[in-house]
């Protein structure tokens, strides 16, 4: 599979987020060509302000794993993720992110801030605008859907 694909497999988690009344975002860990773990926003659900699709994928693929530290991994993610959650990126040794659509008020990889990209950090490569129409497009019917 290439990029594209794990990025439409990332659509699907936020289709199914938008479905259950969350935030359309979705994620995939993927290690060569393994998907370890998929994950989408369960923020209201779990009535839990950490439960974004990134944590909760890299949290799947700890305990499927056994192991915390994803340095031969991809985190494919349909937004730019916020300072949490890109804190638990460089904490979790990730070996590269690449993200859907741009988030020009809170994104922290490259956006707003890089805290991926910090000399006093592990570095994890990435990369932004991969299907970032469709993935926009998703968050934007959503809200769009809420204000009506």
């Amino acid at each position: 599979m290439k990029d594209a694909d794990y990025m439409r497999l990332a659509l699907a988690e936020a289709r199914l987020a938008a479905a259950e009344g969350e935030v359309p975002v979705g994620a995939v860990l993927v290690r060569g060509d393994k998907v370890l773990a998929q994950a989408h926003n369960r923020v209201e659900q779990c009535v839990d302000p950490t439960a974004h699709a990134e944590l909760l994928c890299l949290r799947a693929a700890a305990a499927a794993e056994g192991g915390w530290r994803f340095s031969d991994c991809t985190l494919y993610v349909t937004l730019e993720p916020c300072a949490m959650c890109a804190g638990a990126l460089v904490n979790a040794r990730l070996g590269r992110v690449v993200f859907g659509a741009f988030e020009p008020r809170t994104g922290c990889c490259g956006s707003v801030f890089d805290l991926l990209d910090h000399a006093f950090l592990h570095t994890v490569p990435a990369v932004g605008g991969l299907l970032e129409e469709e993935c926009t497009a998703a968050l934007q019917a959503f809200f769009v859907g809420k204000r009506s």
